[in-house]
C-alpha cells in the first residue's frame, strides 16, 4: 500500500510559482505512475501532469509549458513545479499513485488548496 502527503500549496498572486510536494510511504514507490489531478468547485477533477515510473511525463494542454513534474525515487518524492500562474488554476491539487498489475492499484492523498488571486 501506498500513503501519500501533498504540501506547498497556498495563496499566490497571478503570475507567481509555486512548488508542490507529495511525499509517499511505500516500499515499491518507483514502480508506480504519479500524477497530479486538480478539482474546481464544480468541476470534475482533472488530470494535470503524469510521470511514469521511468521517467515520462504528460502535461494537460492548459498547463503545457508553466508546469513541470518530476520524480525523486531516493526520496519518495513527486514534485509539480507550477510557474505563470493564472486565477483559473485555483482548485485543490491531489497527488496520485497508479499501478496496473494483476489488479489496479489507485491511491489518492488529501489535497492542498492552490489560490491565485487577480
Amino acid at each position: 500500500q501506498v500513503q501519500l502527503v501533498e504540501s506547498g500549496g497556498g495563496l499566490v498572486q497571478a503570475g507567481g510559482s509555486l512548488r508542490l510536494s507529495c511525499a509517499a510511504s511505500g516500499r515499491i514507490f518507483s514502480a508506480y505512475t504519479m500524477g497530479w489531478y486538480r478539482q474546481a468547485p464544480g468541476k470534475q477533477r482533472e488530470l494535470v501532469a503524469s510521470i511514469t515510473s521511468g521517467g515520462s511525463t504528460n502535461t494537460a494542454d492548459s498547463v503545457k509549458g508553466r508546469f513541470t513534474i518530476s520524480r525523486d525515487n531516493a526520496k519518495n518524492t513527486v514534485y509539480l513545479q507550477m510557474n505563470s500562474l493564472k486565477p483559473e488554476d485555483t482548485a485543490v491539487y491531489y497527488c496520485n499513485a497508479n499501478m496496473r498489475t494483476y489488479l489496479i492499484y489507485d491511491y489518492w492523498g488529501q489535497g492542498t488548496q492552490v489560490t491565485v488571486s487577480s
